[in-house]
Formats: structure tokens, C-alpha cells, sequence
């Protein structure tokens, strides 16, 4: 039985939340000026300046000598392929704003770790009822429209290592039905595309594509997320069509960069 859908709190504490965001930037990406964060949470220089001067207090974040904020000792871990993750999210970037400029909804740039899929990017729309960012969080892989995406361009052998029953000794909850998984993978990959309908969270869809690398291999998903209410499935096809040519956008500036 998998764990419940990922909701928002009834009573959000904005400056958490920035907290959190902005931690989860610098572990991502690295380096980041006072003026940078504050543009990307959307709030005053003052504020970004005085959020990190606490997430360096709590060793969150340090700052270099150049004046950048980079992830400090707690957050350390996240190096793994931080210079990647930047460029791929550099290159994605003016995709995601023309794609919202396009479809007037949120889009996203998701990466998949494991089991588990991680937003790098979002830009929300500018709709009063939208759904709101999701840069820096995590769900489970076969919940996000990314992640069946990239799940479905393993091998049967690295979808068993992914999903090992050893891995989920402690947590047997959390591990998918993989015959049901790998019916639903078989049909991302034929179509190309993933409709994501109330998996990760109550009242949300969203549908995305693969972004690959030079090599062929799937790098990440970009996807558009928007309210269940307006989800009209007769625009699928033109909305997957719209994402096909941001990811192919995508993929050529990843090539010239």
C-alpha cells in the first residue's frame, strides 16, 4: 500500500517554507547571491539576506568569498551531481516561462534519484486558483508525471534494482505494485507521455514529457501542473505537443552549452 497523497498543510508558515526552498536551491544548485534567492522566492532582498544569514547560523549554508551562499555541512550530501543539475535547470529555465506564457499553468523540471523524484525547477503560473511551486520537493518516483517518465526508460533488470524488496525491509508501505507499475511504464512508453491525475496530490494533474541527452538517455521531465477543474483531456494532445517542442528546446541548448 503505497503512502498517502502529499498535501499541503491547512495552516502553511510562509517563512518555512522559504527556508526550505531556499535550502533546498542551494543543495541543488550551489552557488547563489542575496539577490538571486530573493528574485526566485519572490520576497525583498532584506528578507533573503536575513533567511540566509540563518541557514549559515544552523550550518545550512555557507558563503564563499566571492559573496556566493553555497550548502553547508548539514547539506553536504546533496553534491551528487550539483554542476549537472544546474545546467540542466539553466537550459530549462526560459523553456519553462515561455511554456507558462503558453498554456497559462505551472511548469516544472523534475530529475528522478533512485526511487524518488526531485523538482529542480518551477515556474508558477500567474492564475489566482494554480497550482504553486514545487522547486526542492520530493516524492516517490512512480507518483510524478516525471518520474513514470523517466522510470519507464529503464531495463527490466534496473527497474528491479530500483524497486529491490531488500531496499523496502523497513518500510514495506512505501514499495509499488510493480505488475501494476510496469503495465503503466509500458504504456508511457508508447505514447511518449505521462498524465499524472490526483497521484501526487488531491485536486492536481499535470502532464510532461522526457528531456534526453546527447547520449539518448532520459535526463529529466518537463511538465505543466494545473488545478483538476480546468484539466480538459480533449487539449491532451496539443498540450503534449506544446512539451515536446520545450523539451526538444531544451535538449538543443543542453548541446550548445
Amino acid at each position: 500500500m503505497d503512502k498517502p497523497l502529499k498535501n499541503p498543510p491547512p495552516y502553511a508558515i510562509t517563512s518555512v517554507d522559504h527556508a526550505l526552498r531556499a535550502a533546498a536551491m542551494l543543495q541543488l544548485e550551489g552557488g547563489l547571491t542575496v539577490s538571486q534567492m530573493a528574485e526566485r522566492l519572490g520576497v525583498a532582498r532584506s528578507t533573503a539576506h536575513r533567511l540566509l544569514a540563518m541557514l549559515v547560523y544552523r550550518d545550512f549554508a555557507v558563503q564563499d568569498e566571492k559573496r556566493l551562499y553555497r550548502a553547508g555541512p548539514v547539506l553536504e550530501l546533496a553534491a551528487h551531481s550539483q554542476s549537472q543539475v544546474s545546467r540542466l535547470r539553466a537550459a530549462a529555465l526560459p523553456h519553462l516561462r515561455r511554456l507558462v506564457d503558453l498554456l497559462e499553468e505551472t511548469a516544472n523540471l523534475t530529475i528522478r534519484t533512485g526511487d524518488t523524484a526531485r523538482f529542480i525547477a518551477s515556474v508558477e503560473c500567474a492564475q489566482a486558483l494554480r497550482v504553486g511551486s514545487r522547486e526542492g520537493m520530493v516524492f516517490p518516483a512512480h507518483r510524478t508525471t516525471a518520474g513514470l517518465l523517466l522510470l519507464a526508460e529503464l531495463t527490466e533488470d534496473e527497474l528491479e534494482q530500483v524497486y529491490a524488496a531488500e531496499r523496502y525491509r523497513d518500510r514495506p508501505d512505501d514499495r509499488p505494485d510493480l505488475a501494476a507499475l510496469r503495465t503503466e511504464l509500458a504504456r508511457v512508453r508508447r505514447s511518449g507521455f505521462a498524465v499524472n491525475q490526483d497521484r501526487s496530490e488531491r485536486g492536481l494533474v499535470a502532464v510532461g514529457v522526457p528531456v534526453h541527452g546527447a547520449d539518448g538517455a532520459a535526463l529529466a521531465g518537463v511538465s505543466v501542473s494545473m488545478p483538476g477543474a480546468r484539466y480538459d483531456p480533449g487539449r491532451l494532445q496539443s498540450l503534449v505537443a506544446t512539451l515536446n517542442a520545450a523539451a526538444r528546446a531544451v535538449e538543443a541548448e543542453l548541446t550548445t552549452s
